[in-house]
C-alpha cells in the first residue's frame, strides 16, 4: 500500500467505520487514481470519492442522466438515497443541501 492510499484509507475509516470491504476498495482506487484529487487533503480525497461511489453504485443517477436529467438535477434526486448509504455506513456527515 501506499503511503497516500495509507493516509486516504485512514481518513476514509473515521469518515465512515462500517463501509463494507469491497466498497472500500472501490472508494481507495477512485481516491488514488482520480487526477483531480491527487493534490487533494486525505480527507477531501476520501469523502469526495465515497460519496462519487456510492452515486454512481448505490442510486439511480447514472439512469437519470442517460434519461436527460441535468447533472446538477440527478445530483438532488439522489441525495436522499446517499445520505441513507453513508448512515447505513456510519457517517456522521451529510450531503450539504443548497
Amino acid at each position: 500500500m501506499t503511503a497516500r492510499r495509507a493516509l486516504v484509507a485512514a481518513a476514509l475509516l473515521r469518515l465512515v467505520p462500517g463501509v463494507p470491504a469491497f466498497e472500500r476498495e472501490a472508494i481507495l482506487d477512485h481516491a488514488v487514481d482520480s487526477p483531480g484529487l491527487r493534490t487533494a487533503s486525505p480527507e477531501a480525497a476520501a469523502w469526495l470519492s465515497l460519496v462519487a461511489v456510492i452515486r454512481h453504485l448505490h442510486t439511480d443517477y447514472d439512469r437519470l442522466v442517460a434519461d436527460g436529467t441535468g447533472r446538477d438535477a440527478a445530483r438532488w434526486f439522489v441525495a436522499d438515497a446517499i445520505d441513507a448509504v453513508l448512515a447505513g455506513w456510519g457517517s456522521r456527515r451529510r450531503l450539504p443541501r443548497k
